[in-house]
């Protein structure tokens, strides 16, 4: 059987171990001046030197030739020991133990036995060398406490671990007993080196681009770019690494498939998204390595567009994406990303990945219909205080022309309108014959902004000054009354006065209304706010002065129950309450009120 590129090429010493200088060095430091410890923690992802690091440290505490200034800390890589323990053979002084199997109390009680015992060798040195130190139980470490705090004289513990908060969590005291290094996640650029560095010294050609999609894939793991080369050497007849080999062999997506898609995008091709989904669905790829692949292109083009640097991509790929730079806003693209990631968590559970991924896509494409706050405050004239004055002369035209408003009414008829309380009739709309012009959402709610202020005020009906309302005018604009508090943001109070029943109305215009007894709590919370709701009645009627509150009796009850008819119990739910804030904060601001006439909105937080 061959070797595995990832055993053949496993580093011998400290130097060529990649990335991991700060962990070599202070290893071999430490070998060198004679202060090794007794205990080590090394954490990090897969693949990045764990494991080879514990191996190279054994070499080099059991090396025939240690002490020898000329190695200054390293292992020789060439005698009988140093052979033995870089090829995982058998040996009495290192013994390798993998946790994920051996995890129990019992299995800790043996190593601690295990431990007692002296090295064969009066210079040399016992390492324990423990794998997925993580699968641990919290016996087993309370049963390893001891003798890692006080072990033999010539015994090393080295823990490897890529979870190492689950040891944290289980036995934190241990923490304390060892020496923790964090391993780093190798680069793409160094994972290449060393690939081209292997692949060279087999004699195999290579393609640059091929060996930057195999260190993508590999994600910061060089012994899984190590194994992912041996799958791509697998296929065909002749030993070569090509890019087109690369996709077969690891079943990725082609770079031009998200071109196509990111086109669509850009192009606000939404019907044409499904088809190409089917397409991708068709040839057998994963939706979850389009999902990433979608991720990094964006990626790549908000860099490109926001004037970075470019990630780590081809000299094609990045051709392709500098002709498409500008094609969609850097806004836009961070949206993207953003909604992307959101549905992320969902999408690897999901049962429908295809229909996800087509929602997201249409989604995208559809991204020029939505509307930025900015925007609107702008189509308002509601800008920075840098902003110049908006030029509302210029909208008013098209405005009257695309809603049809009647002209102001002259000064005098407005003034006899108001004296006589007469509304003014309807004016008929002439429809202007005009080409249909395409709006956008910020252009409309600009327009319903200054048809707003354009529209004539509504005068509201007037009652005769200083003569108090009867009841039944009372009874009949009761529910106005309600709707005023409710504007007011007073959605509770305008639900407690909505339960009572007006029964009369004296001379002085002091209201008296009933309650059921049921109702005290309602009674209670009328009475507390008794001004604001004489103001709310003095807006909608004209001579209340003053509120009377009392119990219901039997003559208020029948004179309730002939002028109003029961009202069934309502509920206040959360949608009435995100309704009663919305409307208050659109009575308070009517450039807001009209955005939301405009666009249909609603107040989410």
């Amino acid at each position: 059987m061959s070797l595995a590129l990832a055993r053949k090429y496993r580093p011998r010493n400290f130097a060529t171990v990649a990335v991991q200088n700060h962990v070599a060095n202070t290893l071999k430091g430490a070998i060198a001046r004679g202060r090794v410890a007794h205990g080590y923690l090394l954490c990090g992802p897969r693949g990045t030197g764990k494991t080879t690091l514990a191996r190279v440290l054994a070499m080099a505490l059991n090396c025939e030739r240690r002490g020898d200034p000329a190695l200054a800390g390293e292992p020789c890589g060439q005698c009988g020991s140093c052979q033995k323990i870089w090829s995982g053979s058998a040996s009495l002084d290192v013994v390798e133990i993998d946790a994920a199997s051996n995890r129990g109390v019992d299995d800790a009680r043996d190593l601690r036995e295990r431990a007692m015992y002296a090295p064969s060798g009066e210079d040399r040195y016992k390492v324990y060398i423990v794998d997925e130190a993580h699968m641990l139980t919290r016996e087993a470490w309370n049963a390893l406490l001891k003798v890692l705090e006080e072990p033999p004289p010539r015994v090393v513990f080295v823990f490897a671990t890529t979870e190492p908060q689950k040891i944290a969590q289980a036995a934190a005291p241990v923490l304390s007993r060892l020496q923790r290094f964090d391993l780093k996640r190798i680069g793409p650029s160094e994972i290449r080196e060393r690939l081209a560095a292997v692949l060279s010294e087999e004699e195999v050609r290579f393609e640059p681009e091929a060996l930057g999609m195999i260190a993508r894939a590999a994600d910061g793991g060089l012994r899984d770019a190590l194994s992912l080369t041996d799958q791509v050497l697998s296929i065909g007849a002749s030993a070569e690494v090509t890019a087109e080999r690369v996709r077969e062999a690891l079943g990725l997506v082609p770079d031009e498939e998200f071109l196509a898609l990111l086109d669509l995008v850009a192009e606000r091709r939404a019907a044409d998204v499904f088809p190409a989904v089917q397409r991708l669905a068709d040839n057998g790829v994963d939706f979850v390595l389009v999902l990433a692949g979608l991720g990094d292109l964006l990626r790549a083009q908000l860099a490109l567009a926001l004037g970075g640097e470019l990630p780590d991509l081809s000299e094609r790929l990045r051709a392709a994406l500098s002709e498409r730079k500008g094609r969609v806003a850097g806004g836009d693209l961070l949206r993207m990303l953003h909604a992307l990631l959101e549905l992320e968590p969902m999408y690897r559970r999901s049962g429908q990945p295809q229909l996800l991924l087509e929602t997201l896509l249409v989604r995208f494409a559809l991204m020029d219909r939505t509307v930025e706050l900015e925007e609107v405050l702008k189509g308002f004239g509601g800008g920075g205080h840098d902003d110049p004055p908006p030029r509302r002369v210029a909208h008013e035209p098209r405005v009257a022309s695309a809603h049809a408003l009647p002209p102001s009414p002259p000064p005098a008829v407005a003034a006899a309108s108001s004296a006589h309380a007469i509304p003014a009739p309807p004016m008929p709309q002439v429809a202007i014959p005009q080409v249909a012009i395409p709006r956008t959402a910020t252009q409309q709610v600009a327009e319903a902004a200054a048809a707003a202020q354009l529209a004539p005020p509504r005068s509201a009906p007037a009652e005769a000054p200083g003569a108090p309302p009867s009841v039944e005018q009372v009874q009949k604009r009761w529910n106005r009354v309600v709707e005023a508090i409710q504007s007011r943001g007073r959605g509770m109070l305008a639900q407690a006065v909505q339960r009572m029943q007006p029964l009369s109305v004296d001379g002085n215009g002091v209201l008296t209304v009933a309650y059921e007894v049921t109702d005290d709590t309602f009674a209670q919370a009328v009475d507390g706010a008794r001004h604001d709701v004489v103001q709310a009645m003095q807006e909608v009627l004209r001579g209340v002065t003053g509120l009377r509150v009392q119990a219901a009796g039997a003559a208020a009850s029948a004179q309730g129950a002939a002028g109003t008819s029961a009202r069934p119990t309502k509920r206040l739910t959360a949608h009435d309450v995100q309704k009663q804030r919305t409307s208050h904060l659109a009575a308070k601001d009517p450039l807001l009120e009209a955005a939301v006439q405009a666009l249909d909105l609603e107040l989410m937080d």
